[in-house]
């Protein structure tokens, strides 16, 4: 063995001594750590699967569509203006972004429109043009690995408005038999599964002003994990009724003449209304079956500032900001734009700037932020469904949509909110920040498919 060997003679596999790795080899290895962590044949190293977006659809103020509600965006066009419906001269609030000339009789029949209060008429028409878009169809093994998760925070607020003025205005002493399931929060979820046959996990998430990030990210979850193909997603809202400002109005919160995030002269917010459903799909199974894929999910983090009813906290946005990065395996100076809460709260925006500051550090001046708030108002359960459609346009598009009502800095303020123009921009990785009541915080990363 320890024989001396001839010049030229090889050295046996056996009795070579460990060296440096040369060639291929050494190629390999490096290939091999630099894969780890990365994304590799449709799935994450550590096996979970990477998830698409193949579909979107919404209502609301700006477009009862999506192409004509990014056309609004990029426009810079504010859908707010007067309220129109009974009793509203009794309101100290009279505008919103309300879904103008709504007649539900144009999409439902009468027999579904018993059943179906606003905020489901709205979240069945956001779904049928997502699931359109997708191209899916839901039967087989499919219908069985697909479900629904949407969120709200008042559900049929319309129905408990009639039905009130019913009993209490009226004097009646009956209401319709089908009061309850119009109203309940879970209607719009039930009624879209049904609707597509989807006989998965479908649940209604209800965080008030985080409910649809909530009930996206939780989508997400699912589809990351394995544990749904397919997952219908985002949120509906219709509180733009009498009962549902007045209720409003009593946080004096509320401005009486527009939404202006983060400009020095902001007073308030506006409530607006509608739904925006997305198409969370496996990215192997998207990709087997030739789908145009939007944005890719890749990151979601949720946190509670256990703090305050109404106050938000800094501190417990920043962590989601920063734990919705690391979970997208992030770096702080690969995001490009961020949808803002932005709610034209004085204590919302600065708060929220102040979370953007420290997680993102000196790349917070390099970021573009804004609220399309000022454009469409604060559909509350709704607001980050169709806050996500922002997102994917810079994405896809290389638009960012602007702050629009910004009038004067707010030194408090101090980020590139994007002021009252879209802006032409090539970004590869966004984040949706949502910060509710409650202190429930919800923030989503997409990154370029």
């Amino acid at each position: 063995m320890n024989a001396k060997r001839a010049k030229g003679d090889k050295t046996p596999k056996s009795e070579r001594k460990p060296g440096k790795v040369k060639g291929k080899v050494k190629n390999a290895t490096k290939l091999a750590r630099t894969m780890l962590g990365r994304v590799i044949m449709g799935r994450h190293a550590n096996g979970m699967r990477r998830v698409a977006i193949t579909g979107m659809g919404t209502i609301n103020a700006l477009g009862r569509d999506v192409p004509s509600t990014l056309e609004a965006m990029r426009e810079g066009r504010c859908g707010i203006g007067p309220l129109e419906f009974r009793d509203v001269e009794r309101l100290a609030i009279r505008i919103g972004g309300q879904v103008r000339d709504w007649e539900a009789e144009t999409y439902f029949n009468r027999q579904q429109i018993v059943l179906y209060d606003k905020f489901t008429q709205f979240t069945l028409l956001a779904a049928r043009e997502a699931v359109t878009q997708s191209g899916l169809v839901f039967e087989g093994e499919l219908g069985l690995r697909a479900g629904v998760v949407l969120g709200t925070a008042a559900g049929g607020m319309t129905t408990w408005d009639e039905n009130y003025r019913t009993v209490y205005e009226e004097g009646k002493n009956r209401v319709h038999p089908f009061v309850v399931p119009k109203l309940m929060n879970n209607a719009a979820c039930s009624h879209l599964s049904m609707e597509y046959g989807l006989l998965g996990p479908s649940f209604t998430v209800a965080t008030a002003c985080a409910s649809s990030n909530h009930a996206m990210g939780l989508a997400f979850n699912m589809v990351r994990s394995g544990a749904a193909t397919v997952m219908l997603t985002g949120g509906s809202e219709a509180m733009l009724c009498f009962g549902g400002v007045k209720a409003w109005e009593g946080l004096r919160v509320m401005s009486k003449d527009a939404c202006r995030p983060f400009s020095a002269t902001r007073n308030g917010m506006v409530q607006g209304e509608g739904a925006g459903v997305f198409v969370f799909e496996d990215w192997e199974h998207a990709v087997a079956r030739g789908a145009d894929i939007l944005a890719e999910v890749v990151g979601f983090s949720m946190s509670a500032d256990a703090q305050d009813i109404v106050m938000p906290s800094a501190i417990g946005a920043e962590r989601t900001i920063t734990g919705a990065m690391l979970d997208a395996h992030m770096r702080p100076d690969e995001v490009g734009y961020i949808n803002a809460h932005g709610t034209g709260t004085a204590a919302n925006d600065k708060t929220e700037c102040a979370a953007v500051a420290h997680a993102f550090g000196h790349h917070a001046d390099r970021l573009m932020i804004s609220s399309t708030k000022s454009m469409h108002g604060h559909l509350i359960g709704g607001t980050g469904a169709v806050e996500l459609l922002a997102c994917i346009m810079a994405l896809r598009d290389g638009v960012i949509a602007p702050t629009i009502g910004y009038e004067e800095p707010d030194p408090e303020c101090a980020l590139d909110v994007v002021p009252n123009e879209a802006r032409e921009a090539r970004v590869e990785a966004v984040l949706s920040n949502a910060f509710a009541f409650g202190g429930l915080n919800a923030v989503i990363a997409l990154r370029k498919a």
